[in-house]
């Protein structure tokens, strides 16, 4: 039996909590003969390096800013093995090239187009822990690129696919919950999920998982398990499931790096605002909730809400869209939360959607944007109503 276990940047932040994943992992030996472990960079690694690109320029060149911050996985691996091997262990290091990592896109987003895992079955077949270094891949240009928030849950699951096996994500919380217990005392875990609704919560802002993981778990049928890295508590199974209660709300995500751009006095066009989201998709930003309506005098008003980690991304498509429309009226929010109900019963129940406006309504929250999906309502809604919001439908619909 194999598996891929992968431990993220807070679970390997210092050398002590190395040492202490490494006794996890030789402890799972007892279970997988073989095992792949993927780490990301240490602590707040990455975000110290982007920092630093940040010093030099205000636009930093995504080439190098992909060779840069590849590095902190590459210290994480090297380490562990260190440590392994000290420990009586084989162990080997490799990083996304040298795993077989095959990439293409955008420089600081890229893709994983396929994985060439002979060098991998190489040293499982010699009884080696293999250690590979998440987030990161080679593109068809035989340059290093990496794959953006949560790129080391998307390595995994893709090397658990190729590898036809679990995979195993060890964090800092003890599984997933309907609601971040951090926000809401009363929050309950979840045994197992289907992998839409785990999708849709973690597009949607759960922060457990990477939403495009779920979607290589999905379309390869992984098995993915979401557990403690520090303890031994059961965790939780994203999988093929069926409520067989068909619970109304499986979740609630909630997303607190939300960035809500208004743009006020354009120019009424169709081909207009074409060109400002063809542009903001070139810049790999992904647009979330979308209102346009009719200004006066010709003119029309568009919002929408994206990461707040694509905010210099923004900038960009907004300092050219300026250029070509001097006279537009363009304001970035930052202090907004977007609260969002997920459920897969949304399908086939009516009135779920009736049933949170009313709630609202009926407790004073004015919400900014919403927008709806097959199985979710997404809120904006000021971030001092947060906790209120929050308590409200968590209570009701008992998440």
């Amino acid at each position: 039996m194999r598996a891929v276990m992968k431990f993220g940047g807070s679970s390997v932040a210092t050398i002590d909590l190395m040492k202490k994943v490494a006794q996890k992992i030789i402890k799972r030996k007892e279970t997988y003969e073989e095992l792949v472990i993927v780490l990301s960079a240490m602590g707040k690694t990455t975000n110290q390096l982007l920092s630093m690109a940040k010093e030099v320029t205000k636009y930093p060149n995504k080439r190098e800013v992909d060779l840069l911050i590849s590095t902190g996985e590459m210290v994480s691996v090297a380490l562990l093995s260190l440590i392994l091997q000290d420990m009586g262990y084989h162990a080997i290091s490799l990083t996304g090239f040298q795993a077989g990592i095959s990439t293409k896109g955008t420089h600081t987003k890229n893709k994983i187009s396929d994985i060439h895992i002979e060098n991998v079955e190489k040293h499982l077949s010699k009884d080696t822990i293999v250690i590979v270094a998440g987030f990161q891949g080679l593109n068809e240009d035989g340059e290093i690129t990496t794959l953006g928030r949560g790129g080391s849950d998307t390595t995994a699951i893709a090397l658990a696919a190729k590898l036809n096996c679990v995979a195993e994500i060890y964090t800092d919380v003890d599984g997933i919950y309907g609601v971040d217990p951090r926000l809401y005392k009363e929050a309950k875990k979840l045994d197992e999920i289907d992998y839409e609704e785990m999708k849709e919560m973690a597009f949607l802002g759960a922060k457990v998982m990477e939403p495009r993981s779920i979607d290589i778990a999905q379309n390869f049928n992984v098995t993915v398990y979401v557990a403690s890295a520090h303890s031994d508590t059961e965790g939780t199974y994203i999988r093929e499931y069926k409520n067989m209660e068909n619970k109304k709300i499986t979740g609630i995500a909630v997303s607190e790096k939300v960035i809500m751009v208004s743009m006020r006095k354009i120019p009424y066009s169709t081909r207009l605002t074409a060109e400002l989201f063809r542009d903001l998709a070139k810049n790999e930003v992904n647009v979330d909730v979308i209102n346009q309506n009719p200004g006066s005098g010709g003119t029309m008003n568009i919002a929408f809400t994206a990461h707040a980690d694509d905010f210099d991304a923004i900038n960009e498509v907004l300092d050219q869209f300026l250029i070509k429309y001097p006279k537009a009226n363009i304001s970035k929010i930052d202090d907004v939360v977007k609260i969002s109900l997920i459920g897969s019963a949304m399908r086939t129940q009516s009135g779920i959607a009736a049933e949170a406006f009313e709630l609202l309504a009926n407790n004073g929250l004015e919400f900014k944007l919403v927008t709806t999906s097959e199985i979710s309502i997404s809120y904006t809604f000021d971030k001092q109503h947060k906790e209120k919001a929050v308590d409200l439908l968590a209570r009701h619909f008992g998440v």
